[in-house]
C-alpha cells in the first residue's frame, strides 16, 4: 500500500510530462506558421494546376488563430486557422470568400513539411486538392 503513494506522484509527473511535450509541439507549429508570410507555390484541383490564380496572394498566420489573405500587399480577407500536430492537419476557413481563397477552406492533411514549406491534401466533393505553401 505504501508503494501506491509513491506511484501516484510518478503517474501525475508522467502525465504532466506528456502534456508538456504536446504543448511544446503545438508551440513549435505556432511559431513556424506565424513567423513570416507564406505564398502558394503549387495548387492542384483534380489534376488542374491553379497555382497562377494564387500569384498575387501572400498569407499571414497570426497567433490568435486568424489568417490574412493579402492580395498585392493589401489585406483582402481574414479567416481562421488551427493546427493539430498530432493528427498532422491544418484547418482553415475564409467566410464569404470567392475563389481562389475559398479553395483553402477545410481540413488539410499535411503530407510533407519543414520550417519553410508545407505540402497538404484534402478531398472536397470527390475532387482531390493538393497544395504547397512556402515562406
Amino acid at each position: 500500500m505504501k508503494y501506491g503513494f509513491f506511484l501516484l506522484p510518478v503517474f501525475f509527473l508522467l502525465l504532466g510530462c506528456a502534456k508538456t511535450v504536446e504543448k511544446a509541439k503545438e508551440n513549435a507549429v505556432l511559431s513556424a506558421m506565424t513567423d513570416g508570410q507564406w505564398r502558394m507555390t503549387r495548387f492542384d484541383r483534380a489534376g488542374h494546376d491553379l497555382t497562377t490564380n494564387f500569384a498575387p496572394y501572400r498569407f499571414q498566420f497570426q497567433k490568435d488563430n486568424t489568417v490574412q489573405a493579402i492580395n498585392n500587399g493589401i489585406p483582402e480577407r481574414t479567416g481562421t486557422w488551427s493546427a493539430d500536430p498530432i493528427a498532422q492537419t491544418i484547418t482553415s476557413f475564409f467566410a464569404n470568400a470567392g475563389e481562389p481563397v475559398s479553395l483553402l477552406n477545410g481540413t488539410w492533411k499535411v503530407t510533407n513539411n519543414s520550417w519553410t514549406f508545407v505540402e497538404a491534401t484534402q478531398t472536397v466533393n470527390g475532387e482531390a486538392l493538393k497544395l504547397r505553401i512556402d515562406k
